[in-house]
């Protein structure tokens, strides 16, 4: 298999406009499919071990976690400058837009001149849902293997997508058991 050739880092206008394009397909949810795409398949600006750390990283800290994911992007591509443009290009467009959404809504006087805007918004929803599903399901392919992963992983799935569990109580809890069980079947 041969090695690829390192990319060049993108100008802050490459960035800005990836994010821009990022913001505007996925209106209404799916940043993160959209943004690994962007990023890690068609610009090669990332690999997807690269890209899952940052997106670790950005579940962690407070905030939004997509936005912190494009201040992870942007500062490991070009720096402070590169996290402004990723941001910038994130918000400005969707923040017009739902603005101008909003502002058309309110003077419609809502769903009663307006009942397309409930079964859009929960198209929307379900085209996030899907995408959001085929991003995991992808990197899981890629980057679990051994029975300590896939177990952890299926532990964390179920204890809060099946039972509602808190995900920073699933986390203190899974962590320390995972890094325990990691060390001890590390080879020696």
């Amino acid at each position: 298999m041969e090695t690829p050739k390192p990319v060049a880092p993108p100008g802050l206008a490459s960035l800005f406009v990836s994010y821009v394009s990022i913001g505007m397909m996925s209106f209404g949810g799916g940043l993160t499919a959209w943004t690994r795409r962007e990023v890690v398949q068609k610009r090669g600006w990332l690999d997807d071990r690269q890209f899952l750390s940052g997106y670790a990283l950005s579940q962690l800290v407070p905030g939004a976690t997509n936005v912190n994911l494009a201040v992870f992007i942007g500062t490991q591509l070009r720096g402070t400058a590169g996290a402004i443009a990723c941001v910038a290009g994130l918000t400005a467009l969707p923040l017009a837009i739902i603005l101008l959404l909003g502002t058309l809504y309110l003077h419609s006087q809502g769903a009663a001149t307006a009942p397309w805007l409930g079964p859009a918004l929960i198209g929307m929803g379900a085209v996030a849902i899907g995408l959001n599903l085929g991003t995991g399901v992808r990197l899981a392919r890629r980057n679990l293997s051994g029975a300590i992963p896939i177990g952890v992983t299926a532990i964390v799935t179920v204890s809060i997508g099946v039972f509602g569990l808190p995900l920073l109580y699933v986390m203190l809890a899974v962590m320390p058991l995972s890094l325990l069980l990691t060390w001890l079947t590390r080879p020696r």
